[in-house]
């Protein structure tokens, strides 16, 4: 899984200081609730996960899983993303 690897070292090496720059390093981070939560389509392995960005710079993984289960938990639908992330008590 060297695609997620790489994800993850970039998010930890990254020093992220803007959404903007996170996007220009990783064009597959795709914003899904306030500009803290992002999701990332590894595609070869159609793999998802979703992370939070805090403003000190720290990032916790929400959720990951394939692009099946991503379809069946949030319905391809950010209304629902954000229910989850409210029921989950991520917001």
């Amino acid at each position: 899984m060297k695609p997620i690897r790489n994800l993850i070292d970039e998010i930890e090496n990254g020093n992220f200081e803007s959404p903007q720059e996170l996007i220009k390093t990783r064009p597959d981070a795709d914003c899904v609730h306030g500009g803290e939560f992002y999701f990332f389509d590894i595609n070869i392995h159609r793999t998802l996960i979703l992370i939070e960005f805090e403003e000190n710079g720290a990032a916790t993984i929400v959720w990951a899983g394939n692009h099946d289960d991503y379809e069946l938990t949030f319905k391809n639908n950010r209304k629902v993303i954000k229910k989850w992330l409210r029921d989950n008590d991520w917001i």
